[in-house]
């Protein structure tokens, strides 16, 4: 496990407005050399705590494209064979473990109702999925995501 303190938490939330910020200007924002943001930026990524920096779209980039999550039920031993019977879809953008009800909580992102049909029908065929939930995303009204 890895422990932040509190100017790494900081550095992260600047990450999150904007990860394409040089080290030059988090440092400056942070108040701290610029040497040391680096060093900080490159501890958090060998640990795992910054997986990458990515690209985030709103919701009008991509006219046309439907997103969904999924819901999905298995059966108990089913976890392994669900989760790469997943992968192989190319919809499937992320998949998340949860609890209650459903086992596992998926995104997709589509091209058309057609296809979002098309892809829950091949995530229902997979051997260990008891149930599905699909909601379609209308439109994005808080996005905190880092």
């Amino acid at each position: 496990m890895t422990n932040l303190d509190d100017k790494d938490r900081a550095l992260i939330a600047v990450l999150g407005e904007n990860a394409r910020l040089p080290v030059a200007a988090l440092a400056k924002k942070l108040g701290l050399a610029r040497t040391t943001v680096q060093a900080r930026l490159d501890r958090l990524e060998r640990q795992g705590v910054i997986a990458g920096y990515t690209l985030r779209l709103g919701d009008g980039a991509l006219p046309g494209e439907i997103r969904a999550t999924v819901l999905i039920q298995i059966t108990p031993s089913a976890q392994g064979a669900v989760l790469a019977g997943l992968r192989r879809l190319t919809p499937v953008e992320r998949v998340y473990t949860t609890a209650g009800r459903f086992d596992f909580c998926c995104q997709l992102r589509v091209r058309s109702p057609l296809a979002l049909d098309e892809a829950l029908d091949h995530i229902g065929e997979i051997d260990g999925v008891v149930t599905l939930e699909s909601l379609i995303h209308l439109s994005t009204r808080i996005d905190r995501a880092l």
